[in-house]
């Protein structure tokens, strides 16, 4: 599977790039959106956790990597996809959970945590150490980064050889955007310097094979880099070729890489072709298919309001709302303003902190009363229209299926900018 990985470098150098949509959720409704478009285009599909959603104590999804991938796989099995054909991505695996401890518990941790993922079968595997922990600088060197990398890296080796899995793809680099985006309004995002990529790649090179990590450091896929994109609470930046035209160029210096592009959510499709035209092969998006999700749902909420007087006026973002404001931490200090500000933000915000909640069970109960409130029911054509337009003329009628639907419109912005003969 990642022998896939391997070829976006090779078709980069050979003139006829493609790319790679890196799905980065645990919702259950994305993955089987994802899933289900992989099995429509007969492709691969590239499905990623992140050390906060799922690790080896279970995360905030309470799920375990191992987990992760029986989910994952649950669903390709529902769904008719070849299990062979998911790709299952780390993200962010790092110290970055535990980051308020001192560094040397936090990288135990994130040893262990490597080693679960690896064990249950991800092989793409994104090492991110580029955080201080308690007592550290915010910011730290290239060659601590690159150091606890290797650290990492050499865990993941011996995990690989010890279960008899095929040896692991890799992702580094220091260039991590704000994981979820920005929490403050954006007017531009600079690239990441030639020289800055160039200097992590060499330390990133000498450090690994100084720790008997040369054979690893061939399989080193991609580093991430900034190519100029973001989005804050209310707005995007986006994607400026020409402003990352000498960044790109550093791929001509090794024929073995990509770039990976974290917070590509919300590009427009001419952006995404662009990135992966100019080698930025990786395109990540997590945050852009849970908001696509929750607008899908409001629309029903509002739909069975219309449709169902005993159902009520709105109550699903009437409980998220709820929700929020008993459980603050996952959106409070990301959101700004006065009142009527921040409640825009909780529901409507690009940010979407709203999808950490989706699997509390107030929100399922609300998600279930929803679908009762509609099973069985007709939506009216001009109903639709009036808060679906997209699904009016379509068969997507029912409620799974719109959410569904929702979500691979933003997938398939992404199939077609990665692939020009994607569905």
């Amino acid at each position: 599977m990642s022998k896939y990985l391997l070829e976006l470098a090779a078709a980069r150098v050979k003139g006829s790039p493609f790319g790679i949509t890196s799905v980065c959720s645990a919702h259950p409704v994305v993955l089987r959106a994802a899933v289900r478009r992989a099995r429509v285009t007969e492709s691969h599909v590239l499905i990623e956790a992140t050390c906060n959603q799922v690790n080896h104590l279970g995360g905030y999804t309470g799920m375990t990597p191992a987990d992760f991938v029986d989910l994952v796989g649950k669903i390709a099995d529902e769904e008719g996809l070849r299990r062979d054909l998911v790709i299952f991505g780390g993200d962010h695996l790092g110290p970055n959970p535990w980051r308020k401890q001192r560094a040397e518990e936090a990288l135990s941790k994130a040893r262990d945590m490597v080693r679960a993922y690896v064990a249950a079968g991800f092989s793409k595997i994104h090492i991110d150490t580029s955080m201080g922990c308690a007592g550290e600088p915010i910011a730290l060197g290239d060659r601590t980064i690159a150091g606890r990398a290797a650290d990492l890296c050499a865990i993941a080796e011996e995990t690989a050889k010890a279960v008899g899995l095929p040896m692991p793809v890799y992702i580094l680099g220091t260039e991590v955007p704000v994981p979820g985006g920005a929490d403050h309004v954006l007017d531009t995002v600079e690239p990441t310097s030639p020289d800055a990529a160039r200097a992590t790649i060499g330390i990133h090179r000498e450090i690994f094979e100084a720790a008997g990590l040369g054979d690893a450091f061939e399989r080193v896929l991609a580093f991430v880099v900034q190519p100029g994109v973001e989005f804050g609470s209310e707005n995007v930046i986006v994607y400026d070729p020409p402003k990352a035209v000498s960044l790109a160029a550093v791929l001509q210096d090794d024929d073995r890489l990509v770039f990976e592009a974290h917070s590509t959510d919300y590009q427009p499709e001419e952006a995404l072709a662009s990135l992966v035209k100019d080698g930025f092969a990786i395109l990540k998006v997590g945050p852009g298919l849970t908001f696509a999700y929750r607008e899908a749902l409001y629309a029903l909420d509002m739909i069975a309001s219309e449709l169902a007087p005993s159902y009520g006026a709105r109550p699903l973002a009437a409980t998220m709302e709820k929700l929020m404001l008993e459980h603050p931490d996952d959106w409070q200090g990301h959101y700004h303003g006065d009142e009527a500000a921040l409640r825009l933000q909780r529901h409507y915000s690009y940010s979407d902190r709203i999808r950490y909640y989706w699997n509390r069970p107030e929100a399922a109960a609300a998600v279930d009363a929803l679908a009762k409130a509609l099973e069985g029911r007709r939506i009216p054509e001009p109903l639709l229209r009036q808060y679906l337009p997209q699904y009016a003329l379509t068969d997507a009628s029912g409620m799974q299926d719109i959410l569904i639907a929702a979500v691979d419109e933003v997938l398939g912005v992404y199939d077609r900018a990665a692939r020009p003969d994607a569905v």
